[in-house]
């Protein structure tokens, strides 16, 4: 259980002479944090910067253990509290949660980080970052040069690597996604009338974290294998809904068509009858592939 800050006793205490400990922890959408007070007010004039400053503990909202209780995405809030540690943004190659991680941004207040993670910011980053990366054997040509020769010839440099990273940003990686659900159905007189056809009680997705996360965005439950790197796969997510088509669109929409799928399947009586409907319970699985 987390302690309260009496509970961690002076030494604990915040060398500045505020009242909540140097060690805090946090509950953010469910999610446990434990990072350090002066992390937490590394932003001036930042929503946690008033919360932690500003405020008395015992004015925050707190969860059944004592931690400090913040009603936002727990998954994106690590990359907060990534950026508050030393003010620089790193992201994963693949991060397909820019536009959410913004609005957290902005949500907290860090005007800077969200400046950063604006669309017209990271594009404008990307072309400035590949100009002054350019072969300089080729070259006459560097960032920053006045002659009106130059410019015109850097003006067409950068149009070019624009188109260039537009496609490259078009260019979906390949792979494979398996798409698994355990169902019961009735066969028997009532099979018309059955309205547990085909019941499915959940769909699981296996495969790279990126591609799941690329497919499935919002609708991807990711509650059993939260802290997965996008390079890595698993078989642990499974999907909000309980539509197979649903998930079938979805893979359909971003280039995926389906290359095998195999089932399983047992059967009992609802009863010592055997006059009586038989329930099968069946595993299937999909296996969805991009070339």
């Amino acid at each position: 259980m987390a302690m309260t800050d009496t509970e961690w006793g002076s030494s604990n205490r915040d060398e500045s002479g505020s009242p909540f400990s140097e060690i805090i922890e946090l509950n953010v959408g469910g999610q446990v944090y434990v990072t350090r007070h002066i992390t937490l007010v590394a932003v001036p004039d930042s929503l946690l910067w008033t919360m932690f400053s500003k405020k008395a503990p015992k004015d925050l909202a707190r969860d059944g253990k004592g931690r400090y209780f913040l009603d936002r995405d727990g998954f994106l809030f690590r990359y907060i509290l990534d950026y508050l540690r030393d003010l620089n943004l790193v992201l994963p190659d693949y991060f397909p949660e820019k536009s959410r991680l913004q609005r957290e941004a902005e949500f907290f207040q860090l005007r800077d980080l969200s400046k950063r993670l604006s669309p017209s910011m990271s594009k404008e980053n990307s072309i400035n970052e590949e100009i002054c990366q350019s072969d300089t054997e080729e070259g006459a040509l560097q960032c920053g040069t006045g002659s009106s020769g130059v410019g015109m010839e850097t003006l067409r440099m950068m149009t070019a690597m624009s188109s260039a990273r537009s496609q490259s940003l078009e260019s979906r990686k390949s792979g494979y996604i398996t798409i698994g659900y355990r169902g019961s159905y009735t066969i028997g007189r009532d099979i018309q009338t059955d309205a547990k056809f085909r019941r499915v009680a959940r769909i699981t997705v296996c495969g790279k974290t990126s591609l799941a996360k690329e497919v499935f965005g919002d609708t991807l439950n990711e509650s059993r294998d939260p802290d997965r790197p996008p390079e890595r796969y698993t078989s642990r997510y499974y999907l909000k809904f309980n539509f197979l088509e649903q998930a079938f669109d979805k893979l359909t929409e971003v280039g995926f068509h389906m290359v095998a799928c195999s089932s399983t399947g047992t059967c009992a009586y609802t009863s010592n009858d055997p006059n009586e409907d038989k329930i099968w319970t069946s595993y299937n699985e999909y296996v969805f592939c991009r070339d």
